[in-house]
């Protein structure tokens, strides 16, 4: 594992204090972790069995987390179901069965949650896995869900707001008065359990509606989208626009960036870079894979998480490649043990 800068060079406590945060973020740094499912659901529940034995041999490892995502409904025309089990879910069976890994979600869609309860969830998960859950939040890209849910697609990016200031409150803070469109709580209740350290780490995805200058004001992280990766301005262009949103952090205090790229990964460390599915898949070979990687971290990237459910080998071994032939380069972070959890 790669060490953390000395005190004094880092301003975000969350990077010296949180677990999950501190294994995945430093300034400067670039870890790499996993999306899943490792493979996709081709109408089967079946055929999703056998990544917890590969989800155990990436815990041994020097990746630095594994990611979930929050998909409610299948939306055929939208082509991708997620990882089928419900996130939280899905999020307490990884905690049971890891002990090193953050555990990221990639993410929780905060337009559709109720604040209560992804605060329940979320801190509950928290404590669960000793204090390695990053929390990303996403306002929510299927239009079919809203209606679903008997909410307004338009209004998603204010709701997503509150639910923000709702979430803040509730976890970090006792007996909170809040009042809005979400609800009325009067200061005669709380909400437990609070988090393990300080908070739980929001990370932002996309814009969620939201201007560069409120992600900045309210994130602990920002999860963008890469761009063309496989062309020579491609992360390039990431970096400009990662050094143009670190501008507008109050007081510069350091913000991560994540990003991610689904892969065909081939045996062939040499073969050069494809992309594939109009971009949406690089095929590449471990050579190609760190080059990314390393553009990536020029370009002030603290962390890649990579999918590989679309690519044409075993995901086993795709995984087992990543492992040894890849995050020794990128190696998790050394910070804090996870806490032990109360049961």
């Amino acid at each position: 594992m790669q060490q953390h800068p000395g005190p004094g060079t880092d301003p975000n406590p969350l990077t010296q204090e949180h677990p999950g945060f501190a294994r995945m973020f430093a300034p400067g740094r670039l870890t790499v972790g996993l999306f899943l499912p490792l493979w996709p659901y081709a109408g089967d529940m079946r055929g999703m069995a056998g990544q917890g034995e590969v989800v155990r041999r990436a815990d041994e490892s020097e990746l630095a987390a594994l990611w979930v995502r929050d998909v409610p409904l299948n939306v055929p025309g939208f082509g991708d179901v997620g990882q089928v089990y419900d996130p939280w879910t899905y999020l307490a069976w990884l905690a049971a069965r890891t002990s090193r890994l953050s555990l990221a979600a990639g993410s929780a869609v905060f337009s559709l949650r109720h604040p209560i309860d992804l605060a329940k969830q979320a801190t509950s998960i928290d404590h669960l896995s000793g204090g390695r859950l990053v929390l990303g939040a996403a306002s929510g890209d299927r239009g079919q869900e809203f209606p679903a849910y008997g909410l307004d697609l338009a209004t998603r990016g204010k709701r997503y707001r509150e639910a923000v200031e709702w979430f803040r409150a509730l976890t970090e803070s006792t007996s909170p008065t809040l009042t809005g469109d979400l609800g009325h709580l009067d200061g005669s209740v709380d909400l437990l359990p609070k988090p393990v350290v300080r908070r739980v780490p929001l990370v932002v995805t996309g814009s969620s509606q939201q201007t560069p200058q409120w992600i900045a004001d309210n994130a602990d992280g920002w999860l963008v989208y890469p761009g063309a990766t496989v062309t020579q301005d491609g992360p390039a262009a990431l970096g400009r626009k990662i050094a143009a949103w670190r501008e507008l952090v109050p007081g510069g205090a350091f913000r991560p960036v994540a990003t991610n790229e689904w892969l065909d990964l081939v045996e062939d460390r040499s073969s050069r870079p494809t992309a594939l599915r109009g971009g949406f898949v690089l095929r590449t070979g471990t050579d190609g894979l760190l080059d990314l990687l390393q553009r990536w971290q020029d370009a002030g990237v603290n962390h890649g998480a990579l999918g590989v459910q679309h690519g044409a080998r075993p995901a086993s071994e795709t995984v087992q490649q990543i492992v040894e032939e890849v995050a020794p380069h990128f190696p998790a972070l050394l910070g804090p043990a996870p806490e032990a959890p109360v049961w």
